[in-house]
């Protein structure tokens, strides 16, 4: 990379670099959302802001789920709040509160814990912990139903009468292990000054020698005059000198002899840097793959580069290669954006998984190693890695469907049976299953972005995420107080309750809060609120509905009508499902309450259908809430099936009011691909066929109306087409494939 080189007044630069290790005593009480040092969470973690010692608490939803606390000194005792939470009755499964002293073999703290009744009040459980502890975990090992709360850990410091050693830079921790990083002008002395601490109470510590090691072992020197002692709950100053030689990286390591058991020897990474910036690293990795390529996740893993360089950092665009370059002397966070490149990754490992991927989108990939921390990195932008993937479309199981015939009088019975029964989700799970691994996306200084699916609204958050604190709610499409099993007292525990094909994340105050219980519909006329791209007014029949933005409306519908055709029939002891209100059997309500004396019309919903086609990301969600659930929303993959149904009696229809019904949809939509897609009108069109024949390529805008058609015959095999329309408005369009076979719907995006 080239340098440029400027005169100016050198300042000492130093910054310290410690392991993941928390110093005693550490406590949280959940109160944000961003964990104290030392500690880890996986597995499901997520805040909960429902319950608590106060609110929020921590909550464990799913086996496999663990808090991990790992510390560097003797602990003394462990303090916690736990409660269960299970609609009402116990919590079931086998939850425990373990010490480990290698953090590899864990032992229980007290008992296991297998039945918890749910309460609103948490209880305080305590225990001493071993001496020679260094990590504490709370573990989810087994879930069997609901889940656990824990709230106010604390971790207390333990007496050690022996000696302990513990170092410090100023009032900062330097672990054992640990690494402390430190720049000067190259030929400048710069002192730098540890303590070393006796944690213990009466033994006296004995630092017994020090010695320097490493590449630059000779810019170093240790002034301190050794061998030491340090009395029990004192300390005392080890200084040394870094003087380097030339520019650019300038590492050694400090090693400190002494009597603590545990600790000895004391070892300190000295990464110096001569000048302002670190060594450029040497090479850039190798062999970028994706060993995991699907509509929703993408997995990229490439070979390391030679001379084993500090880290990597990785740029994404979609449409076209990366061509931009990091800038030396800047920390990029994941979400930065460096021209119109995107970064997705920055760290030391090999591999990563970048989130906010659609169902058939191309994505381009540059990996750049670098070297130093802070104002000192030092980034290699020639020759990167590069590479790009594209992702899968619809992973529909192939012959999902071959029980289903619109043909035949059985639809309804069929799609119920086909979508129902399936595996059950719990809503308390919807934050770090569906927000965590689909709907977030990556934004400036390592924040996440979600979208309110109503009003388009955008909001910004620091994970992990909580939707008390960024104003969110789990919105059940077609509305929870709509459902005919609503008064079953385990009404939250019941599939119908809990299903992500139907869940939506929207803002909880501006637009969930407003659209209430109120139908789906289109304002005519003057709205009497709106928020961005929802809005809730009356429609031509001056009844109140809730309108949502454009893009929402077709998702909004399927969404709707997926929970029909699901739950038709399902009942409860309690009600034997035959209300007429509902139209007998989890219809469209017909009435919803006193205050709403009418109900949702289906024919808006099937319009919207019509008129907003699955795009990419809606067939990556489908694709991703079926390996969740085990079962697909039928009207996704086939948006022509909802012309079939009378949804205000789940009846069969024969031939529905529907347009162009009278092309069969081909279900083998590999056959046909469009690339690069959103595109500025120039694309392929890849189409396979087995035959030569004719085909027709018709382009419709969101009302219906044909903007573009083109006929062309093929060959069997392969056949490239190149599209190129003029003239086409920036929008959203459904692009339609007719073939003898039948037809193909895809989205169309022109930017």
């Amino acid at each position: 990379m080239k340098k440029i080189t400027t005169v100016l007044l050198f300042v000492l630069i130093t910054n310290v670099t410690v392991f993941a290790q928390a110093v005693l005593p550490t406590s949280w009480n959940f109160a944000t959302t961003t964990l104290p040092t030392g500690w880890v969470s996986s597995g499901g973690f997520t805040y909960y802001a429902g319950s608590g010692n106060p609110a929020p608490a921590a909550k464990f939803p799913a086996s496999g789920t663990t808090l991990t606390i790992s510390f560097t000194t003797t602990p003394g005792n462990i303090s916690y709040d736990i409660s269960g939470n299970n609609v009402g009755s116990a919590w079931t499964g086998n939850f425990v509160v373990e010490e480990s002293v290698n953090g590899t073999t864990y032992t229980t703290v007290g008992t296991a814990y297998t039945n918890i009744t749910a309460t609103n009040a948490y209880t305080n459980h305590t225990a001493t912990l071993n001496a020679a502890s260094r990590y504490l975990r709370f573990n989810m090992i087994t879930h069997t139903a609901g889940n656990i709360g824990i709230d106010n850990v604390s971790i207390g410091t333990g007496v050690s009468a022996g000696q302990q050693i513990l170092v410090k830079q100023g009032s900062t921790p330097v672990l054992n292990g640990g690494t402390y990083t430190a720049g000067s002008p190259v030929g400048t002395p710069l002192p730098i000054n540890f303590d070393v601490y006796n944690l213990g109470t009466t033994g006296t510590l004995n630092v017994t020698g020090a010695t320097l090691s490493g590449p630059a072992m000779a810019d170093y020197a240790i002034t301190t005059t050794l061998p030491f002692s340090v009395a029990g709950l004192t300390n005392s100053p080890l200084s040394v000198t870094f003087t380097p030689s030339v520019a650019g990286t300038r590492n050694a390591v400090l090693t400190i002899a002494n009597d603590d058991a545990t600790n000895n020897p004391y070892i300190i990474n000295l990464n110096g840097i001569g000048g302002t910036l670190a060594t450029e690293p040497a090479s850039q990795p190798t062999s970028l793959t994706f060993p995991l390529v699907k509509s929703y996740r993408i997995r990229a893993s490439f070979a390391a580069a030679a001379g084993s360089p500090d880290g990597y950092i990785v740029l994404r665009k979609t449409g076209s290669a990366v061509t931009d370059l990091p800038v030396d002397g800047t920390i990029y966070q994941r979400g930065d954006m460096i021209g119109t490149s995107k970064v997705v990754y920055s760290s030391s490992a090999t591999g990563f998984m970048p989130n906010d991927i659609k169902s058939s989108t191309q994505y381009f990939f540059a990996v750049y190693t670098y070297n130093g921390t802070g104002t000192f990195r030092n980034y290699l932008t020639t020759s990167p890695l590069t590479g790009s993937v594209t992702s899968s479309g619809t992973m529909m199981p192939g012959g999902y469907y071959s029980s289903i015939n619109t043909a035949n009088t059985t639809l309804v019975t069929d799609l119920h049976t086909l979508t129902n029964p399936h595996t059950i989700q719990l809503y308390g799970s919807y934050g770090p299953l569906m927000m965590e691994y689909l709907y977030q996306r990556d934004t400036t200084a390592d924040h996440r972005v979600a979208t309110d699916v109503y009003s388009g609204e955008n909001i910004v958050y620091t994970e992990p995420f909580d939707w008390v604190s960024n104003n969110m709610s789990r919105e059940h499409t077609y509305c929870q107080s709509w459902q005919p099993t609503v008064n079953d007292p385990n009404f939250t525990s019941r599939p119908e309750y809990n299903d992500y094909h139907m869940i939506t994340p929207t803002d909880q105050t501006n637009v969930n809060a407003v659209r209430s219980n109120y139908p789906l519909g289109i304002v005519a006329g003057a709205a009497t609120y709106t928020y961005l791209g929802g809005k809730l007014g009356l429609n031509a029949a001056g009844k109140t509905v809730w309108e949502p933005r454009d893009s929402d409306k077709g998702d909004a519908a399927r969404c709707m009508l997926y929970q029909c055709i699901c739950y038709t029939g399902v009942a409860y002891s309690g009600n034997p499902n035959t209300n007429a209100t509902y139209g007998g059997s989890w219809s469209l309500p017909l009435y919803i309450s006193g205050a709403i004396p009418y109900g949702e019309d289906q024919a808006v919903l099937k319009a919207w259908s019509q008129m907003d086609l699955p795009d990419n990301f809606e067939i990556s969600r489908n694709d991703y809430v079926d390996s969740l659930q085990g079962n697909r929303n039928p009207f996704i993959d086939h948006p022509e099936y909802i012309c079939y149904i009378n949804f205000d009696s789940m009846t069969y229809i024969n031939n529905g009011p529907c347009t162009t019904v009278s092309i069969k949809e081909n279900t083998n939509t590999d056959l046909i691909s469009l690339a690069p897609n959103p595109n500025n009108g120039n694309f392929m069109v890849n189409y396979t066929s087995t035959k030569s024949e004719k085909v027709s390529m018709v382009v419709y805008d969101m009302v219906g109306r044909i903007v573009y058609s083109y006929e062309v015959k093929v060959i069997s095999g392969n056949n490239p087409v190149e599209m190129n329309i003029q003239n086409i408005s920036k929008g959203i369009y459904s692009f339609v494939f007719i073939t003898e076979q039948g037809k193909q719907t895809q989205r169309l995006v022109i930017q």
